[in-house]
């Protein structure tokens, strides 16, 4: 996968007619180290998970006790290096969304960010969310960051690996498809994901809750 800001508009090859990031998808979603990923987040809820968890959160900070989206997104890049989900832009953002509002705030504009107290709850859903880009990733294989309906049929086998048998294929992606455009987007398939208990079958699920 290579950064969504520098391929916002995606560039396909003249040779073969798919998109650049297509290739880069394929190749950096294929070998992933889910255990190393997995160690670099500590989720646990011993006192060595929580001494690290909170050393990361102020690693993260620029010193103001919270945390944006520009600070999580460098903080993934320079203090866990962890490239493959740097480039995961989507994910990052999904993430970030949903546990800056875990709690209410009690600071002025705090709802716009992540809070220490919210730090377990979004390396967690970072490491869920990077779950599924990558599952999106090896199913968009056109790369164009949709899910057509060929590719959907095309990806079938992997698909009932990841959440078991789909008895109509057809249906089941015009379920995916809330908005009708005919494409399943990044968000429709988190959405989907998370009713069906996806689960690639190549990760490495020892992470602590």
């Amino acid at each position: 996968v290579v950064s969504t800001q520098s391929t916002e508009a995606v560039v396909s090859t003249q040779s073969t007619g798919t998109s650049l990031f297509s290739v880069h998808a394929m190749a950096s979603t294929s070998d992933i180290n889910w255990t190393e990923i997995n160690n670099k987040l500590p989720t646990g809820r011993d006192p060595e998970s929580k001494t690290r968890r909170l050393k990361l959160f102020r690693a993260f900070d620029n010193g103001n006790g919270v945390l944006s989206l520009t600070e999580v997104d460098a903080a993934i890049r320079d203090v866990l290096k962890i490239d493959e989900i740097f480039n995961a832009k989507p994910a990052i953002k999904r993430a970030f969304e949903i546990a800056k509002n875990k709690f209410p705030s009690q600071r002025e504009h705090g709802d716009d960010y992540i809070e220490l107290r919210e730090f377990k709850f979004f390396l967690l859903s970072l490491r869920q969310y990077f779950e599924y880009w990558v599952a999106f990733c090896r199913a968009d294989t056109s790369g164009d960051q949709r899910i057509s309906l060929e590719e959907f049929l095309s990806v079938r086998e992997k698909i009932e690996l990841w959440v078991g048998e789909v008895a109509d294929m057809e249906a089941e992606f015009r379920a995916i498809d809330k908005d009708g455009s005919g494409t399943i987007a990044f968000d429709e398939f988190c959405d989907w994901a998370i009713m069906k208990n996806l689960d690639l079958e190549d990760d490495d699920d020892d992470i602590a809750q």
